[in-house]
């Protein structure tokens, strides 16, 4: 099958699946046998869902946010949540994966580390006739139905909002250096794909230099404090940075070298985290475009109607006094 990338948005995506949940549910109760397809399972348990999340790891503000909206949703709720950090490392996301599957969960859900490398387990899971979401990232398959959905934000947009704040609101040539999120991961794949695609038309803003700072706070000043020493640190006027996280770091590695960020270098990063607003007020950062963390509620109004419990059709027992007028209302 041709990779489909799929991207619904968080409330569509409820809506939509909680009326298709509904419409299985009722055939079956009038004889037609629901089957695992996609992860769906045939028979949804009854009593507390029992949900397998697994988180990619606390880099960010933005991440922590992200925690604690589901963490605090799930509580709200009843559901019975198993939580398992990654640390940033896809093999430990494999790892608490399988564990689910061994647990027998009802549903999985997890935010990538990176697009690729997820076929083999996803078949397992399908296999266990566990459904699964997408939280945050996406991932690169050949099957569209090892999963059920994507809940997340349009990294590409986000890109191209960056790069217009650029083109709309500086004069001359802008130099960009690009500080890119986690290598692999899909939010800095987009994010960088919707912020060339924005600026190919206008020449005078470009980016000179692009390099990886993972998401973090503190390795964004790193690469900031390394690069302001090169040839190119010398000439950028600009920083992209996928993160705001990242962009905090460059910026205190700026106010250490003695530059004035967002005046001297105009800086516009993603998230719009309180931090960023604070650095705004402060003057040292000029725009961050918003990538919203607080999904719980979206994201466990689809898990309830994916695990959704038995619905009985109403029936009624009629004798023959009311025969007579019962009968005008038989379809069947």
């Amino acid at each position: 099958m041709a990779q489909v990338t799929v991207r619904i948005s968080r409330v569509v995506a409820a809506m939509g699946l909680a009326a298709g949940c509904m419409l299985l549910t009722a055939c079956s109760e009038q004889g037609v046998q629901d089957k695992p397809s996609g992860g769906l399972a045939a028979q949804p348990k009854e009593g507390k869902i029992v949900m397998g999340f697994s988180q990619i790891g606390s880099e960010s503000d933005w991440r922590a946010a992200n925690t604690v909206s589901i963490k605090t949703e799930a509580e709200k709720r009843g559901i019975d949540l198993r939580f398992a950090d990654a640390q940033q490392k896809q093999e430990n996301q494999l790892k608490a994966l399988r564990s689910f599957i061994a647990q027998k969960v009802d549903i999985i859900a997890f935010s990538p580390v990176v697009e690729t490398g997820w076929e083999p387990v996803l078949k397992e899971i399908q296999k266990a006739g566990i459904p699964v979401i997408l939280t945050d990232r996406n991932v690169d398959v050949t099957d569209r139905s090892l999963y059920v959905t994507f809940i997340g934000s349009d990294f590409v947009e986000e890109g191209r909002r960056a790069a217009k704040w650029f083109i709309e609101n500086t004069t001359g040539d802008v130099k960009v250096f690009e500080l890119r999120g986690t290598p692999g991961a899909s939010c800095a794949i987009d994010r960088k794909n919707g912020f060339e695609e924005a600026i190919e038309e206008t020449p005078r803003v470009q980016i000179i230099h692009s390099q990886d700072g993972n998401f973090e706070r503190g390795r964004g000043k790193e690469v900031m404090e390394a690069f302001l020493k090169t040839p190119k640190g010398k000439e950028f006027n600009a920083l992209y940075a996928h993160n705001d996280d990242m962009a905090l770091g460059a910026i205190q590695a700026m106010k250490e070298a003695g530059l004035k960020p967002g005046t001297d270098i105009k800086i516009v990063s993603i998230d719009a985290v309180k931090a960023a607003f604070e650095a705004m007020v402060a003057g040292e950062l000029n725009c961050t475009v918003e990538c919203n963390p607080l999904i719980g509620p979206q994201l466990f109004d689809l898990v309830e109607a994916l695990i959704k419990k038995r619905i009985v059709i109403k029936e009624g027992v009629y004798d023959a006094a009311v025969a007579k007028e019962a009968i005008k209302t038989r379809q069947y």
